[in-house]
């Protein structure tokens, strides 16, 4: 049964053979008969014809399987044209503002797509001229083309000639990248083209086909398509472009590292030039147009669009965190999910532009001239370095990647040091230079002690009402420390200080109570001993007094009185926005909590918006490429927020706030070089950690909140000089500058107009008392001084005058009984700093009777000189001693 089964397969192929012969017989009949009489005649002949024959067919016929094979996708896969109409290239994200200028993009390959009308017509001539002059006739493949190139370019070497591709076959080949074959790579790789220009022919119009392959073609450096080509440039847009630009980009196109424009600017003049002539050979040119041109050098207007570079860099690392996790809740409509890096999503933010290039130019004006300082201020300390310290060091550099390197590779301790100790040739940031890279050569280890030695900062500005971020500032250079600092976790210092007193006001502490400014150690807290940092005591201050100047003893008083307590304090900073953990402890009154600047800032809204609490948002809607939404945040409605201070009591801290600025120790905001920024509303306070390690200033006016942090990566770098490390002197000019640029710019013109609500009722009634009452001790020797003041040293009326207003500050009884703590400081006026004067308990002299006194002996010496040109002038004229004229 199986053999007769096989046979009868063998014979069924025998008849279906024999009906093809049958079939196939009256067509090559008459051939037959030809070569039959041929082969008679002349049979060499007919035998060399006979192979010739055979060879073609076999060849013709490897071919067709070669295309056949091709198209079956033996090679790969072939596109179709249903494949063509669905093109999804690799477009980046865009990330926009408020104010819709664009911040920075997320991409693989930096590429915007580009319509044709929006692309210069020098583009186009030049283009077509150079790479395919028979566009607009052949349907997507110019065999002419092709055996022009096979024997013009090739063998003749006539550069001129042209590519034997078409344009179409060209944005197949951006399309579909070749795939490595071995020897088959080319052939492969030229007919899938082919079969793909063809049918891109037959799905897209002419216009349709420039505009896609000017959007693909690749001009190295990671940039795609003729948009981002000309921004890179030229900094101009494709419409925009010169046609000298144009030429050169187009000239790119044959080798766009051989003719980039800045690597090689002679070279890309020539093809440049060549381009022209192809320009006056298919008539887009005019020959005295070409010849005037070609005389032109090549001109760049160069720029580098980065991840690390541009605008909000540390804003849109952040925003690409959210937006990952935002993505994985959508999909296209095909269920693909959405690619943050190749789907040309438009990404639309909080952030106003205006605010955030005025926040970058202040982070970038301050913090090159801080830096310098800081170098500069190590010089005149004997054995202080400016990388904290030798111990610091070598933990540092264990933990480099070099390091651990050459540890691996069982390199010794010694012999590792001695590696770290070799110059090597290396690009640093340098705030020397324009873009913030210098090439040197530098030892390892003295890069290490550099790095350490770098200040960094973080600023945060956002619309307290709204909670809309504005302005977001997470460092120095984004390129070479990418770690953000406004999420990150520093001590506060002072600014926590704001808390302690809203919890004591909110408990029903009167501003007016006094504060002993006593020097005290706690036994109950391991024996603590909190100091100021003027290292000034004696006397009292109200809560005014307290806050303007910053006094630590005032602040750890409030918050261990029975009625504020630390448990409540840490729960109102909870409930303000800290989201970090506080320790239980009174010394988060003097600043001993870790917070990031996102925090604070949301923190300071509280007050600024008068004791509700907004929610921070950045992000307000994603499209697609085409501008259909994907998703839609909606701006938080502010009666949503929650309160968690009373107005009347978060305005009450208000008011404490403007007074260190108005006269405390954020007085400095009030000195910048703009006279109208000293009458405009503002609240703030300053911040400043032991041994000056981190500086802060938080402030707010009536529209905007912002605060800033300055310090080294590592808390052991710091300042030594509390008066130039202090957050006054490093964060806060920081902050003055942003708010005094962005209220000059027309563009915020209507802030200018805004005001803080005044204090009413008993709010503004519990103010009614002095920042500082000083000791007895001042009075009494200041007194005695003016007292006992030589006559003939100071005029008789203003000896009287102090006494009569040193006496006046005097109570009832007798004033040398007194106990100190119950007098006046003075008539409050302020020193040139804006801070209020007061005294220091002293069993000498005190500090105002030494300030007295020494200006009673300038007056003195002044008089004696006065009184010696008298006497010269007198004796040159003559006159005698005592007499009149």
């Amino acid at each position: 049964m199986k053999e007769k089964g096989i046979g009868s397969q063998s014979g069924f192929f025998k008849e279906k053979w024999q009906s093809f012969k049958t079939l196939l017989y009256p067509l090559l009949r008459p051939f037959i008969q030809r070569y039959r009489k041929l082969e008679e005649r002349s049979p060499r002949l007919a035998k060399a014809i006979y192979w010739f024959s055979l060879l073609f067919s076999f060849g013709f016929g490897s071919v067709l399987l070669f295309i056949f094979a091709i198209l079956i996708g033996v090679f790969g896969h072939v596109a179709s044209k249903s494949d063509l109409r669905n093109l999804n290239q690799n477009v980046a994200s865009e990330v926009y503002s408020a104010d819709s200028v664009l911040l920075g993009k997320y991409f693989f390959e930096n590429r915007l797509p580009s319509d044709l009308d929006s692309i210069s017509p020098f583009i186009i001539n030049a283009l077509i001229s150079t790479e395919d002059a028979r566009f607009f006739e052949h349907g997507g493949v110019d065999l002419r083309a092709t055996f022009r190139v096979l024997f013009r370019s090739i063998l003749q070497g006539d550069e001129s000639g042209g590519g034997g591709s078409t344009i179409s076959q060209q944005l197949a080949k951006n399309l579909y990248p070749r795939k490595r074959l071995g020897k088959l790579t080319t052939p492969v790789a030229k007919f899938k083209e082919m079969i793909v220009a063809r049918r891109l022919e037959k799905v897209y119009d002419k216009n349709q086909i420039l505009a896609l392959y000017l959007n693909t073609v690749p001009y190295g450096e990671n940039v795609f398509g003729i948009k981002i080509a000309a921004e890179r440039f030229f900094s101009t847009t494709p419409f925009d472009i010169k046609i000298e630009e144009a030429a050169t980009l187009v000239g790119m196109l044959k080798a766009n590292t051989a003719y980039n424009p800045v690597r090689n600017p002679d070279r890309a003049k020539e093809r440049r030039n060549v381009v022209f002539g192809q320009m006056v050979k298919y008539s887009y040119l005019e020959q005295a147009t070409a010849d005037s041109l070609s005389k032109l050098p090549v001109v760049t207007h160069y720029y580098v669009e980065s991840h690390d570079e541009g605008r909000a860099t540390y804003f849109r690392e952040t925003l690409r965190l959210q937006l990952e996790e935002e993505l994985k809740k959508y999909n296209h409509p095909d269920g693909r999910a959405y690619n943050l890096y190749t789907d040309g999503l438009k990404i639309y933010t909080t952030i106003d532009s205006k605010m955030q290039e005025h926040a970058e130019e202040a982070v970038s004006f301050q913090m090159k001239g801080l830096q310098k300082s800081f170098f500069e201020h190590f010089k005149g300390y004997k054995d202080a370095v400016s990388y904290g310290s030798e111990d610091l060091l070598q933990q540092q550099k264990k933990l480099t990647d070099r390091y651990q390197r050459l540890k691996e590779r069982g390199l010794s301790e010694t012999e590792i040091d001695s590696n770290f100790l070799t110059p090597t040739k290396m690009t640093i940031f340098s705030w020397d230079t324009e873009t913030q890279d210098q090439d040197t050569l530098m030892s390892p280890l003295d890069s290490l002690k550099y790095y350490l030695a770098i200040l960094n900062t973080g600023l945060l500005a956002a619309d307290p009402h709204t909670g809309k971020v504005l302005a977001w500032v997470g460092g120095i250079n984004f390129k070479h420390f990418k770690f953000d600092h406004v999420n990150a976790l520093r001590q506060v210092g002072s600014t926590f200080k704001p808390v302690v007193y809203a919890k004591a006001i909110e408990a029903g502490i009167s501003p007016c109570e006094r504060l002993s400014n006593e020097f005290r150690t706690y036994p109950e807290w391991d024996n603590w001993a909190p100091r100021n940092a003027d290292g000034k005591y004696g006397g009292s201050y109200s809560m005014m007094g307290g806050m303007r100047n910053s006094v630590n003893t005032a602040a750890v008083q409030l918050i261990l009185n029975d009625s504020v307590g630390i448990d409540s304090v840490v729960a109102l900073a909870k409930r303000m926005g800290i989201s970090s953990k506080i320790p239980h402890e009174p010394g988060i009154a003097l600043g001993a909590v870790d917070a990031t600047l996102f925090e604070m800032v949301r923190l300071f809204s509280v007050f600024a918006n008068r004791g509700i609490e907004p929610q921070l948002t950045m992000l307000t809607r994603i499209e697609t490429k085409d501008g259909k939404p994907i998703a839609e945040f909606e701006s938080p409605d502010p009666r949503t927020f929650t309160r968690v201070l009373q107005e009347q009591h978060a305005d009450m801290v208000r008011h404490l706030l403007q007074g260190v600025v108005d006269g405390g120790t954020g007085g400095r905001l009030r000195w910048l070089q703009n006279s109208d920024f000293r009458f405009l509303h503002a609240a703030g306070k300053t911040g400043t950690t032991d041994n000056n390690s981190d500086g802060w200033f938080l402030c707010f006016t009536p529209s905007v909140v912002v605060g800033a942090w300055v310090g080294a990566e590592q808390p052991l770098v710091r300042w030594r000089s509390t008066r130039i490390g202090q957050g006054g002197a490093t964060a806060l000019p920081i902050v003055g500058r942003f708010l005094k640029n962005t209220y000059n710019d027309p563009a915020f013109k209507d802030w200018t107009k805004q005001s803080f609500p005044p204090l009413t009722g008993e709010a503004a009634m519990a103010f009614g008392c002095p920042d500082r009452i000083v000791p007895i001790d001042w009075i009494l020797d200041s007194i005695a001084y003016y007292e006992n003041i030589p006559l003939d040293s100071i005029e008789e009326d203003i000896r009287q005058f102090n006494l009569q207003r040193l006496r006046a500050l005097l109570p009832p009884s007798d004033s040398t009984e007194v106990d100190g703590t119950d007098l006046l400081e003075g008539d409050g006026s302020d020193d040139e700093t804006g801070t209020k004067k007061g005294g220091n308990l002293s069993a000498t002299k005190s500090e105002e009777s030494l300030r007295i006194e020494k200006e009673n002996e300038k007056m003195l010496k002044k008089r004696e000189r006065k009184e010696k040109r008298k006497e010269f002038i007198d004796g040159i004229l003559g006159k005698e001693k005592g007499k009149g004229n």
